[in-house]
């Protein structure tokens, strides 16, 4: 007989005392990224550490060259085994004026009737997003006497100022962190009621260019009509990156982009994404993307090229009459799929080099190159993980795409061989990285309860991909 019913009731009757836990994880200050708080990074990390140990785990620091790394372990021999990651490090307060209460003293406030949350830095990222799962753990021990899959899991400190040690970290342990896949529980919902997979990333290209025309700045009334003007050249450049209908031009930029399922398409079509919705809480009311597809295939599963920033000539005060003699421009591409970073540089360098007029040269700086991950659409474990989200949630779970990158997950890709499940409880409204952050306690109750049921449905079998 199953004993998540108990495990799910020890959950509820037992939130209070798991708010007490996180709050006191909170109140250290691991600002990773300011050495002032190294000795308090630490002291996170220990906490953690010693709650772990607490449950069984065989647990540990393992030190970098940076902060020290939160390693445990509770294997199940015949069982599937998982890779939990997380991060124990918080970002700066600053600005602390803006903060309504000390952001190292959490307290539990209802911010409209029937609703309330958890405050203080980390609340979300990643402090009460983590325990989720460290709580889900303790009530199936509690319940149980034992979990029903292989766990390990992995917390660092430095997420927040770049995961510099990590990836030699998983490379050089990697048979130790091997398992079936990964869980990361740093991401968010679609809203407050539906619970979400992130099963893909975008993969990311990022160039600098430089067009030099002439060998110094020019008196414009002197060489104006004849000196060719490397704004003027790279800004034709730029324009011809994308076509009227929102398309990009590179010559072989859409090589290896697959399109979503009909499945993939109608489940995207039920969340009911509008430009009102997205666009206008930033001030806008008309998507740019391609004219084909739904606004939400714009921002998540199609790839996309955005200049990040343009200079040249002069910028300052008041006017100066010069034609410059250099122009630059950072431009990203964010790709899907199974698109080739190495050949969309390549690409790219290319369209620019045949725009160039005579007399006109360009320098290339390569600021990084990614593929996109994607965990396989039949995923045993996908599926599992969905159908525990959507029995918890009473919503179906919708499978997303993010635009954005988790340099992690392509670690546990490359060097691991493992796919990662993106699970996360965060909501758009918690204020990670601002002033403020808070972390509903819907979220931090049901995620709770969503790990206990995702670690019962994925004990069933074998799930290596």
């Amino acid at each position: 007989m199953s004993k998540l019913p108990a495990i799910l009731s020890r959950l509820d009757a037992g939130l209070d005392d798991s708010l007490t836990r996180l709050s006191s994880w909170i109140e250290i200050p691991s600002i990773s990224t300011d050495s002032a708080f190294a000795a308090d990074s630490r002291r996170a990390a220990e906490w953690l550490r010693a709650d772990l140990e607490s449950l069984g785990f065989e647990a540990s620091l393992r030190e970098t060259p940076g902060h020290p790394i939160v390693l445990a372990h509770r294997p199940k021999p015949g069982a599937p085994h998982v890779l939990f990651y997380g991060h124990y490090d918080v970002q700066p307060v600053d600005p602390l004026h803006l903060w309504d209460s000390d952001p190292f003293k959490p307290s539990v406030k209802e911010i409209e009737p029937g609703r309330k949350v958890i405050t203080g830095r980390g609340a979300c990222d990643d402090k009460g997003q983590v325990m989720t799962f460290v709580e889900a753990i303790r009530a199936t021990l509690a319940e149980t006497g034992e979990l029903p899959i292989g766990i390990t899991i992995m917390v660092e400190g430095e997420e927040e100022s770049g995961s510099v040690s990590l990836p030699a970290f998983v490379r050089e342990n990697a048979e130790e962190l091997r398992a079936d896949f990964a869980l990361v529980c740093d991401t968010g919902m679609w809203d407050r009621e539906t619970p979400a997979i992130t099963a893909s990333l975008r993969g990311m290209v990022y160039q600098e260019l430089t067009i030099t025309c002439a060998d110094r700045d020019l008196h414009s009334g002197l060489f104006g009509g004849a000196a060719a003007n490397p704004i003027h050249v790279l800004s034709k450049i730029v324009a011809a990156l994308h076509d009227d209908t929102g398309r990009i031009t590179l010559p072989g930029f859409y090589e290896g982009v697959e399109e979503p399922t009909n499945q993939q398409k109608a489940d995207w079509a039920d969340l009911g994404l509008t430009e009102e919705e997205f666009l206008g809480q930033i001030g806008l009311r008309h998507s740019v993307g391609e004219k084909d597809r739904m606004l939400i295939e714009q921002i998540q599963s199609r790839p996309t090229c955005d200049v990040n920033g343009i200079w040249g000539g002069y910028i300052g005060e008041g006017t100066k009459t010069v034609i410059a003699g250099k122009a630059s421009a950072k431009i990203s591409f964010r790709l899907v799929g199974k698109q080739d970073p190495d050949k969309i540089a390549a690409s790219f360098q290319a369209f620019v080099r045949e725009r160039l007029p005579a007399d006109v040269s360009v320098e290339f700086t390569a600021h990084g190159a990614s593929p996109a991950i994607a965990v396989p659409e039949d995923s045993p474990a996908l599926a599992k993980a969905r159908a525990a989200l959507t029995e918890e949630w009473g919503r179906k779970a919708v499978t997303i795409g993010s635009g954005g990158s988790v340099p992690v997950v392509g670690d546990f890709k490359r060097l691991l061989g493992m796919d990662t499940l993106l699970v996360g409880f965060g909501l758009d409204d918690d204020r990670v990285h601002s002033p403020n952050e808070k972390y509903d306690l819907s979220s931090f109750h049901k995620g709770q309860r969503s790990w206990a049921r995702i670690l019962q449905a994925l004990s069933t079998e074998k799930t290596t991909s």
